[in-house]
C-alpha cells in the first residue's frame, strides 16, 4: 500500500487528547475561582400551594366553556 493512503497517528493522539484539555482548563479555572461565602438564610416566607388549585378565573373559564 501507499504510503500517503496511512492514516497519521499524530491527527489522531490529539484528538484523543483535546478532551483531556478541556478537562484541565475547567479545573484550573475552578482551583482560581474564590470560595462563595454562603448567604445568610433568609426568614421562611410560607409557600404556596403547587400544582393544580381552583381559583376564580378557573371556575369563570369553566363555567363558559360549559364543562359544568
Amino acid at each position: 500500500m501507499d504510503q500517503d493512503k496511512q492514516p497519521d497517528p499524530t491527527r489522531r493522539s490529539l484528538l484523543k487528547a483535546a478532551p483531556l484539555g478541556a478537562l484541565a482548563v475547567a479545573a484550573a479555572a475552578r482551583a482560581r475561582a474564590p470560595e462563595a461565602q454562603p448567604e445568610p438564610a433568609a426568614p421562611a416566607e410560607p409557600q404556596q400551594a403547587k400544582g393544580y388549585h381552583e381559583t376564580e378565573h378557573i371556575r369563570r373559564y369553566y363555567r363558559t366553556a360549559a364543562y359544568w
